[in-house]
């Protein structure tokens, strides 16, 4: 027992050194790094005051809503105007349901904002996905209304403001 816990112990204190460690070289280590963290705030502030980065579905759905389609109109058109930029869209879902049935149901969303916004002339290359599924709610109430607001895509950008 006492051998357990002493692995258990030098296990914590591995895992501590370890974060310890990696948390101190993510740390911007000149100028030019806080500089472009500047610069890429202000490129997602621009792409959020302009086109909204967020659509959202109906329960159970990746199909996009009249609404939705507006938004991603928008979105194109910003990224068609900043062309060195890039976008990442994460599907999300609401707690509802497994988390592996969520996993594949935010990449279908993610993948049928990306389908649209190339759909619009968006060069696909440009545009990863990624789905989070139900691990990332932005609303925690669990009510209609919290589950409606977690049931989105989000575009996050990245580059340089071109436009």
């Amino acid at each position: 027992m006492q051998n357990k816990i002493r692995s258990i112990s030098v296990a914590i204190a591995t895992l501590a050194a370890v974060a310890c460690a990696h948390r101190g070289t993510s740390a911007p280590t000149d100028a030019t790094s806080t500089t472009s963290g500047a610069a890429q705030s202000q490129t997602s502030q621009a792409f959020s005051q302009e086109a909204e980065d967020r659509v959202y579905f109906e329960y159970d759905q990746a199909t996009l809503t009249v609404t939705a389609r507006e938004t991603l109109q928008r979105q194109a058109a910003w990224l068609t105007r900043n062309g060195a930029t890039r976008a990442v869209i994460a599907g999300n879902c609401d707690e509802r349901g497994t988390r592996e049935y969520n996993i594949a149901l935010g990449a279908r969303r993610a993948a049928a904002v990306r389908d649209y916004l190339i759909s619009l002339g968006v060069n696909g290359d440009r545009i990863e996905t990624v789905s989070y599924g139900k691990d990332r709610p932005i609303d925690n109430r669990p009510s209609e209304t919290g589950w409606a607001v977690n049931r989105n895509a989000q575009t996050t950008v990245s580059g340089a403001l071109t436009g």
